[in-house]
């Protein structure tokens, strides 16, 4: 069992936070499997200070999901701390966790994300501001660093740890690389031996066996899962049996995958609408199919489903052609 300040967490995997991911129903999905946290798509603050009718829906989380965290981007501690209470009412989560990796141009450009970690002295007064106005666990996610000439995870994570962070989560990457090549995991192990408080280690965890990997090397309690649940939320069940030395199971049936994949987006349909569950679909269901053989043509249609009448349709063809 590990502890986020007062959140007790019976696992060792989390689901990362991902944008135009890891909607209620995917969420739901990992959370059955296994995942010992989940999180919400990252909202905007300052979207949340104006009432913004999109970002609450991003915020809806069943009354069952626990525990889980809400988690929000900014990059002025007034509108952090003004949004951080809002965020937690909307959703219900038990934890607020504050973006400040996120790669992405458009959020970099705004002084958001990853682009905090420019200015360790503002990201520290924007912690201290949320957990001060949270009243619950507020815990951090950054990077390795901004780009190879300045890597300061490490001081980063002393510099949360001191004003109040109960948690905060290193992707071994700097906001340079984006995704690509290989996380570093040796700045993960040097944050977690710099702080007391901790630490999460995220970056390349594809396998059951990484997951392990990842824990024992780094020495952290938790590990967050990210790209390698897409399509797969089977993974943390696989990541739970390896860490605890048992039999890893095989992923189900391809038929099985199909059913779960459909009933996550009749779930989505149920809370956000038939139109935006398909939008939705059109780029989680093809993660289903990775790996299959001959799945290409189904890969390409699913990219283009308008109802959900569409999508059963075609997992009942995908059933009936593919293994």
């Amino acid at each position: 069992m590990v502890r986020i300040g007062s959140v007790e967490l019976h696992g060792a995997f989390a689901l990362a936070p991902m944008a135009g991911v890891t909607d209620f129903a995917f969420r739901k999905l990992c959370r059955a499997h296994g995942a010992a946290l989940t999180v919400t798509e990252m909202v905007s603050a300052r979207a949340l200070c104006y009432h913004d009718a999109k970002t609450k829906e991003l915020l809806y989380m069943p009354p069952d999901e626990h525990p889980s965290a809400v988690q929000i981007f900014g990059h002025e501690p007034s509108v952090m701390a003004e949004a951080a209470p809002m965020a937690l009412e909307l959703s219900g989560a038990d934890i607020v966790d504050i973006n400040m990796g996120c790669p992405v141009g458009k959020i970099v450009k705004g002084g958001d994300g990853s682009a905090l970690m420019r200015d360790p002295e503002l990201a520290g007064q924007i912690v201290e501001a949320v957990v001060k106005a949270a009243g619950c666990p507020v815990t951090v996610k950054f990077r390795k660093g901004f780009d190879g000439g300045n890597v300061n995870a490490v001081e980063f994570a002393k510099v949360c740890e001191s004003v109040g962070a109960s948690a905060v989560t290193v992707h071994g990457r700097t906001r340079a690389q984006m995704y690509a090549g290989r996380a570093d995991w040796d700045v993960i192990r040097d944050a977690a031996a710099a702080v007391s408080i901790p630490v999460i280690a995220n970056g390349d965890v594809f396998s059951a066996e990484d997951a392990v990997h990842i824990l024992r090397y780094t020495g952290c309690a938790l590990a967050m899962i990210g790209r390698g649940a897409f399509g797969d939320p089977w993974l943390f069940e696989r990541a739970n049996a390896a860490l605890a030395g048992e039999e890893i199971p095989s992923p189900p049936p391809f038929a099985e995958r199909i059913d779960a994949a459909v009933g996550q987006i009749e779930l989505l349909a149920s809370i956000r609408g038939e139109r935006a569950a398909c939008l939705e679909a059109r780029h989680h269901l093809p993660w289903y199919l990775r790996g299959v053989a001959y799945a290409a043509p189904y890969r390409a249609a699913l990219t283009h489903v308008e109802t959900l009448e569409d999508i059963r349709r075609l997992a009942k063809d995908m059933k009936r052609d593919l293994k």
